[in-house]
Parts: structure tokens; sequence; C-alpha cells
């Protein structure tokens, strides 16, 4: 602790000195943490830390007001502030509780509101329940190399993770650490209670200083709106919608756009916050060549099908999680019950599109511009009979090829395009023309 703080006072001096030669106020940027520590969390203190090192800012404070989250994220976040070469000091503003009380003590300094805490760093799955030993163990590393870093009691730093850790009276038997302000001044977990950011500024002995408040600019911000659930739902009900009004008119162009750019919003903002991953991804891709696939080459609707509308509507859900691997251990289940709730709205608006939609399209004077609106009706003198001048219905012949459902048949001498009504029939086998309507013949076999 000692040495610490003789760096931090040293580098107080030199940049006192240096400010007061340029005539120039000491740069400070203020982050905000006040929510639960996830993929959006990271991102935010990333982009924050980036803006900090544009700026050249003298100290950064970090506001926090959480009661954990992601073990990941809180890693990456704790990381990026041991590598950061400028003070970063914490400002407790109430709770910095789990992953929140891992960065606090990633910080230079630790400053407190009154009636705040620290502490209580048990990793928890979704349900409340303390995680497997393996995960408690990792967060019992981390915490204590992190203390080491900054000068302050490793082993107090791992009794915040393990009520099993020997503290004496410092913690009660069968607890985890959980510090009061004064708990924390005492064992050096804390610098000073204060009341706003000006104090510890006045504490710190920086007289002359400006103060900027991140925030997200105008590109994030557009990121943070197509992560809200009801726009998502949205794009959803777009990307199904124009997937099905591609499939039943192929070559129109105009739904498969909407489709596509809709995906792209829907899938960027989850990429750029850690969310969605690249599985997922492709997952969506093969869940679409599948269904395409269904449609254009396998005849009905089978295996091919189901699988890829499991794995296009699987994988919208699971971008909007922070599962790993599929492992929902730390998901919670109301983030469970939003991304289903989110994806079966979109789904289901689709539908109602499809159903009352797809007429309107049909009769919009767009849909009439771009698709062929001419019939060749009978009485007109047009036929669907390519073999008008001689009727083959009733005619026997032999299957040439296998028939699968299509392939082709010799009727007296001659060979013709077949097809039958979807079952499987062996070359060589005597068939029965029932209808000569089109270019190809429809057969069935003769037992």
């Amino acid at each position: 602790m000692l040495i610490k703080h003789i760096g931090v006072i040293l580098f107080l001096m030199l940049t006192t000195a240096t400010h007061a030669a340029d005539s120039t106020t000491v740069q400070v940027l203020h982050l905000k943490v006040q929510a639960n520590i996830d993929p959006r969390t990271n991102r935010y203190t990333e982009l924050g830390l980036a803006h900090a090192q544009e700026l050249d800012v003298d100290f950064v404070i970090l506001e926090l007001d959480t009661y954990g989250g992601a073990l990941n994220d809180a890693d990456e976040i704790r990381t990026r502030i041991l590598n950061f070469d400028r003070p970063i000091y914490a400002f407790i503003n109430k709770d910095a509780a789990s992953a929140g009380a891992l960065i606090s003590i990633a910080c230079d300094s630790i400053y407190m509101a009154k009636g705040s805490s620290i502490g209580a760093a048990t990793v928890v799955t979704q349900d409340g329940a303390a995680a497997p030993d393996k995960y408690q163990s990792y967060m019992r590393s981390i915490m204590r190399s992190t203390a080491e870093a900054k000068g302050r009691n490793p082993k107090i730093a791992e009794g915040m993770v393990d009520e099993d850790i020997d503290l004496d009276s410092i913690a009660t038997e069968g607890k985890v650490v959980t510090f009061s302000v004064s708990e924390a001044i005492q064992y050096g977990f804390c610098e000073a209670q204060v009341n706003s950011i000006d104090e510890i500024m006045t504490r710190s002995g920086v007289t002359s200083y400006e103060i900027e408040e991140y925030k997200l600019d105008l590109t994030e911000r557009i990121i943070a709106l197509f992560l809200n659930p009801f726009v998502s739902g949205i794009l959803i009900l777009i990307i199904i919608g124009g997937i099905y009004f591609e499939l039943q008119t192929p070559g129109v162009g105009f739904p498969i756009l909407a489709s596509a750019i809709a995906v792209i919003l829907y899938f960027t903002p989850y990429y750029l916050n850690g969310l969605a991953e690249n599985w997922e991804i492709i997952a969506f891709v093969g869940g679409v060549l599948l269904i395409a696939a269904e449609v254009f080459i396998i005849p009905g609707f089978g295996i091919a099908g189901i699988a890829g509308l499991i794995l296009t509507l699987g994988s919208l859900v699971l971008v909007m999680l922070n599962n790993d691997a599929l492992d929902f251990s730390f998901v919670n289940m109301d983030d469970i019950f939003i991304a289903v709730a989110t994806t079966l709205a979109g789904l289901f608006g689709a539908i109602i599109v499809m159903f009352f939609g797809g007429v309107r399209l049909a009769n919009s004077k767009v849909f009439q511009n771009i698709a062929l609106q001419d019939v060749q009706d009978q009485s007109q003198g047009y036929t669907s009979s390519y073999y008008k001048s001689k009727s083959l219905v009733g005619k026997k012949g032999t299957a040439y090829t296998i028939l699968r459902p299509s392939g082709r048949v010799e009727i007296e001498g001659e060979l013709y395009d077949a097809y039958t009504r979807g079952n499987y029939i062996e070359s060589g086998t005597t068939v029965e023309v029932i209808s000569d309507e089109g270019t190809s013949l429809k057969v069935r076999e003769l037992k």
C-alpha cells in the first residue's frame, strides 16, 4: 500500500508542476457503470478508456454502482484498467459487489460514498446458487493477483470470494467478506469516504481541473437502440417475412433485400457488444440455406426444413444471450425469457404479415409492375398439354430410368420426361400414363 501511495503522490506532484508551468488545468474523464457487468458494460469501458487516451487525460474516475455480472466481462475490464497508463480512481457510489468489487480493486485508488459497500464476490449461477469450484477458484486467483498488483491485502480479497478463508476477526465465520466504508478504510480497501468527485480531486491535491463525463457517441447510441428487444422483434419480423415472400416469388428481389438489411442491423450490434458469436451467425446462415434447399430442391417439407427452422430461430435467440457455447449457467432467466419472447413475437408478427400483407402486396401497383400479370386462358386457345396432337393418357410403357419422382419413360419406342405422384419407381417397371398436361407425363406404377 505504501509503495502504491508514494507512486500516486509522485505522479500528482509531477502532474501539478507540469500543469502549473503550462498554465493549464488537469483533465479528468468520468465513466459511469451503474448496471450489471455484461458485454455492453465491457464495450462502454473499452470505448471510454480509448477516449481517455485520445484526449490524453490525467485521471479517470470510474463511478460504480453494480451488484456484479458476467465474470468474463469483468475480467476483461479489470485487465484493461491494470494496463492503463494513467491513474484510475474507483468511486463506489453505493454498491460494488462481486464483479464490481474485482473492478474496484483493479483501480489505483478507491473512494466510497456514505453507506456504500464492497465485497461479496462469490461466483453464482443464474438461479443464485454458488457456481462450481472451478469458477470460484478462478475468481479467487484473479482477486488475489489484482489485490497484490495494487498493494492491497490479497488474503482479504480472496476472502471476498471464499467463506472458508481464515481472516480472524475480519469476517464472520461462514460468510464472505463485505466491507462497509469504515471497514474498507480500516483494511486498506478504501482511501476515504467522499460525497463527490470534486472531493476526490481535492483530496488528491488537484485544485484546477476539468471533468468530462463520457457519453457514447451517436453511432454507439444507434447501436444501443438496435439492442432494444422491441426493435429486435421488428427486425426479426422483417427477416422472416422477407425470406418468406422471396421464397414465394423468387426473383422479385425487394423482400430478400429488406431481409438482408434487417439481418445486418440485427446481428451487427450484438456482435460488436460481444453477444453474437461467429458460430451463432453461421448457424443462422445454415438454417436459411436448409430452408431454401427444402423449398427449391427437396420435395415436401421434412428433416431439412425442420432443422432449418430450428437453426434460424435458435440463432436469433442465442445472439441475444451471453451464453458460453450453450452454457447458460450465468445467464439470467429474465434475459432468456426476453430473448425467447422477442423472437416469438417477431415470428408471429411475420405470420400475420404473411396472411394479411401477402394479399395487399400482390394487389399493389409496385408488385404489379414487377410481376407477370397476363393469363394464358384456355378460352383464348392456350393449352397446357405439350402432347395435344396425340393423347398419351392410358398408354403403357416402361420406366427407362429410376423415377424419384421424376425421370424418363419409354412408350412405343420413344422416350418421354415423366414424374410420379411422389412415389419411387425402379427402372424397368411397367407404368401407365395418367396425365399428359405440361411438358412431362404423369405416370403410375402398374402392379
